[in-house]
């Protein structure tokens, strides 16, 4: 019999769908977000239940297929898709479920940050998690959960309170700081390493639904004194105000003001999550950095900025982004960086974030996150939909990343990572903790059926 067979049998007597090439679904099912991944899996496996997904894996290592995990399909090199092989999509999965009274939710396998969102505001709650609501709870979880709130109330791993779990003899388990603890330290950071995460259960914090969010324009020949005052800013200000530093080239097609039109632009952004009796208070260091080319400044309820980059972040573009961190960037660094942004004219751009507050109050051990520690997350990355500029995009973002790797300290943040490969993987995760990983990968997954990922080879 052969594997084609094999498959048809397994969509006969599987629960859920098994979609294959002849199938009119299949071109569509097999997209994944980043639409520079282009694969064709031998079948798309869409479980319903966490029995299903146990088949499903043992299936694809009876017939030594590659298995690829979906959530939501936003993984930015495409591991949630392989050529030859099967993709467990979590698709039939999704749902979130809140319990006001104990603050937790419980989100299953193949959720969205949209649901969950949606579903803990509606009576007053948060979760800290990533800024576009498409994205899978999976993945954006198993990579550390960074976002507008994980200074206030840490990344998403710091309010996960327990998973459910496949590993990859079939077995299903819980991991929790209770059950199962070394499991769930590096489930915390290692993304799909271990598993295939059928469930979370999440602490969920009181916040008011309403937020402010604002930002400043500034020509970019202002950058050295701009990051001076807002670096200085970042290490004191109160752990509801989530900051960003941005140098972009500003596009004469968007009508910017004629000082900041055809040329780079530093936007330094805040949102506002604390008591708005304090915004003024709060911002007015921000504010003490002079006239700005353009500023904005709004009130809109917390769910609505959560949505607010899904259009522009949608399905089908092409993306990529590389990443690091650190304590502080040199005023030459940031100048070759907007002489980089001035010779690129809209290929890209470079960000940075803001860190401390609860997000670093947890111990860098106490996770395999790695990175928590520093001052700053400063990125670059490219969106664009031709192919024919990928090697320009690409080489674009490298460049960037390039100026600032001389300031980067151990670790990245392995969901912005649009590389992979073992370089990749000793970046993200800092030579100690991937010696634990590698120790745990030998237990719960010594032939490495999850492989599809930022790989810890066992």
């Amino acid at each position: 019999m052969n594997l084609g067979q094999h498959v048809k049998l397994l969509g006969e007597s599987f629960g859920g769908d098994v979609i294959t090439a002849n199938d009119s679904r299949y071109d569509q099912a097999r997209r994944v977000w980043n639409g520079m991944v282009d694969r064709r899996p031998v079948a798309i496996v869409r479980p319903k239940n966490p029995d299903e997904v146990a088949t499903a894996l043992r299936f694809g290592r009876e017939h030594d297929l590659p298995i690829a995990i979906r959530g939501g399909g936003h993984s930015l090199p495409g591991l949630s898709t392989v050529d030859d092989g099967i993709v467990i999509d979590l698709s039939k999965m999704r749902g979130v479920k809140v319990d006001a009274a104990k603050r937790t939710a419980r989100a299953n396998g193949g959720a969205h940050l949209s649901e969950l969102d949606t579903a803990a505001t509606a009576v007053g709650l948060v979760c800290p998690v990533g800024g576009v609501g498409h994205t899978g709870v999976a993945g954006l979880t198993l990579g550390g959960g960074m976002g507008r709130l994980q200074r206030r109330f840490g990344l998403t791993i710091d309010n996960l309170l327990a998973v459910e779990l496949v590993t990859a003899d079939g077995r299903q388990l819980r991991a929790s700081d209770d059950e199962n603890a070394d499991l769930f330290w590096a489930m915390r950071g290692a993304v799909a390493n271990f598993g295939v995460t059928t469930a979370f259960e999440f602490r969920l914090h009181a916040m008011e639904p309403t937020i402010t969010h604002g930002s400043w324009i500034y020509p970019a020949t202002q950058v050295a004194d701009l990051w001076a005052a807002f670096s200085e800013y970042s290490r004191r200000a109160p752990d509801h105000l989530h900051l960003a530093f941005n140098v972009t080239f500003a596009d004469p097609a968007n009508d910017y003001p004629d000082a900041i039109s055809g040329v780079p632009a530093v936007t330094i952004s805040f949102m506002h999550s604390g008591d708005p009796e304090n915004l003024e208070e709060d911002i007015a260091p921000l504010r003490e950095l002079g006239p700005a080319a353009l500023e904005s400044q709004a009130q809109e309820a917390y769910l609505d900025l959560q949505l607010s980059l899904d259009d522009v972040m949608s399905w089908g573009h092409r993306y990529y982004s590389k990443s690091g961190f650190c304590d502080d960037l040199p005023a030459d660094a940031l100048q070759r960086v907007v002489d980089h942004v001035a010779d690129g004219a809209g290929l890209g751009s470079f960000g940075i974030w803001s860190q401390g507050g609860a997000m670093g109050a947890v111990a860098d051990e106490a996770t395999a996150f790695t990175g928590r520690s520093a001052v700053f997350d400063m990125s670059s990355d490219s969106q664009w939909d031709q192919p024919a500029q990928d090697d320009e995009r690409i080489a674009w973002v490298r460049k960037t990343m390039a100026i600032t790797e001389p300031f980067a300290m151990v670790g990245r943040y392995v969901n912005e990572a649009s590389d992979a490969g073992e370089d990749v993987t000793n970046a993200v995760y800092g030579s100690a903790k991937l010696d634990r990983l590698v120790a745990l990968k030998r237990t719960w997954d010594p032939e490495n059926v999850f492989r599809m990922n930022q790989n810890i080879k066992p």
